[in-house]
């Protein structure tokens, strides 16, 4: 039921510059500070690559301060386990997908859930927290909402970032409502970008996750994120399956941090 369509073309985007020039600007910082974005050699000895999603939740730059719940627990696991770990910020999945497949990374830390499909391909950690996937969606002016259920979703398109999970979650749930949902993939922004472009109107619908959705929302307040296109899923880190026995080491860290002070503390800054 599910059918690609290419993205539509994108019009004036004087609305986007101001808004993407700060974000460009920070991945620039953050390439810098991280060691390089991209694929690179690895950085050999105890040092762990890790490719991590530049995103609100995940990995970000404020003020000349790098943060983000995923870098703040990886931080914290270096410095407690002193293991080093350098940082190599990514705008997307697939890059980092493609990195760790290549050998470049040792850990891919992104939104990717835990589900049946991916773990054929890949290791993953413990759970680093739970999420889900929401439908993005500008108000109208009377405040009414083109889509309220997924029913909804019947003959639309969809965008998402290329090579993004949420491509198979909705061809699950085109195959659910009985009908075509078109899905259209941006090559080249992420989820950040993708909520700036559907305020802006360049976009209809797009799928993200909900908690970078849910933080990004008070920026945005035209944009609708209570719609839920998925279940709750586990986000965790991605490894090779050759790398089993890193696999295990930073799961048995993860879970001794998910009983601290520590872990409490960064899940109530970050998911409240």
């Amino acid at each position: 039921m599910l059918q690609r369509r290419q993205l539509p073309k994108k019009g004036n985007f004087a609305i986007l510059v101001l808004l993407l020039v700060g974000t460009v600007a920070a991945m620039l910082m953050l390439a810098r500070c991280g060691g390089g974005s991209g694929h690179r050699a690895e950085s050999g000895g105890d040092t762990l690559d890790v490719a991590i999603e530049y995103s609100p939740v995940t990995y970000y730059s404020y003020d000349d301060t790098l943060g983000g719940f995923s870098y703040d627990l990886l931080r914290h696991l270096s410095a407690r386990h002193h293991r080093p770990m350098k940082f190599h910020p990514i705008t997307t999945l697939e890059v980092g997908l493609e990195g760790l497949e290549a050998g470049f990374y040792d850990i891919v830390v992104a939104q990717f859930p835990v589900t049946g499909e991916n773990k054929q391909r890949y290791l993953f950690s413990s759970a680093l927290y739970i999420d889900n996937q929401v439908l993005l969606q500008r108000r109208r002016d009377d405040g009414t909402l083109r889509v309220n259920t997924q029913l909804d979703l019947a003959h639309t398109t969809v965008t998402i970032v290329k090579g993004s999970p949420m491509k198979e979650r909705l061809a699950g749930l085109s195959r659910e409502i009985g009908d075509t949902i078109y899905v259209a993939e941006d090559p080249d922004y992420g989820p950040e970008q993708l909520m700036m472009m559907v305020a802006a109107g360049e976009v209809e619908l797009a799928v993200i996750n909900e908690h970078i959705a849910r933080s990004l929302a008070p920026s945005y307040p035209q944009v609708d994120v209570s719609t839920r296109v998925s279940f709750s899923q586990f986000q965790a880190l991605t490894l090779r399956h050759d790398n089993r026995a890193l696999c295990d080491t930073l799961s048995l860290w993860i879970d001794d941090a998910k009983r601290s002070p520590f872990y409490h503390s960064l899940s109530s800054r970050y998911f409240k």
